[in-house]
């Protein structure tokens, strides 16, 4: 799916995602409450993506417990920024039609309204591990989830190479 129409979808489960509950008690079953903690710091409409991330895994077999935490809080670090529905959609179509661009739009702390999305779009994932390892989660969750917007090609002889593969292919269709 491309990602401009992933974003659709996205930001049109976002719209109705007030009407459906969060299941607090398959996240708890894998995060400790300092991490659950920033889960339901989390949009509501993220932890409903994280839930179903974390059930496109769990549907497609076993999984670690790291692999788990990172399904549930890959995208945590873009609760470090409120942002509206344009800020999130905005930086997508920057990346797919100048990608230099981003990269200078990107550049900054997010304090400014009009670059948050784009500051935010690029830097979620470190801050998300970050999250992950400050709060006692296990290393190897904080580095898939600081890693899932990359290429996984680059981390091809990393011990992590399928677990991140994994969770890209379920953070891509879901």
């Amino acid at each position: 799916m491309t990602a401009v129409l992933y974003r659709v979808r996205q930001g049109l489960r976002a719209l109705f995602a007030f009407v459906i509950p969060v299941d607090d008690a398959l996240a708890s079953a894998y995060l400790s409450p300092a991490l659950m903690t920033h889960f339901h710091a989390m949009r509501h409409s993220e932890q409903l993506h994280s839930l179903r991330v974390l059930r496109a895994l769990l549907a497609a077999g076993a999984i670690s417990q790291e692999l788990a935490v990172a399904a549930l809080l890959h995208d945590v670090g873009k609760s470090r920024y409120p942002m509206s529905l344009w800020q999130r959609t905005l930086p997508v179509l920057v990346k797919r039609f100048s990608p230099q661009l981003l990269d200078r739009l990107s550049a900054g702390d997010g304090v400014s309204r009009w670059r948050r999305g784009f500051v935010v779009y690029v830097h979620h994932p470190a801050w998300s591990a970050d999250i992950i390892a400050e709060n006692g989660g296990d290393p190897d969750a904080a580095w898939l989830a600081a890693h899932h917007a990359d290429n996984a090609a680059t981390w091809r002889d990393h011990p992590l190479y399928d677990q991140l593969c994994r969770l890209q292919a379920a953070d891509d269709t879901e």
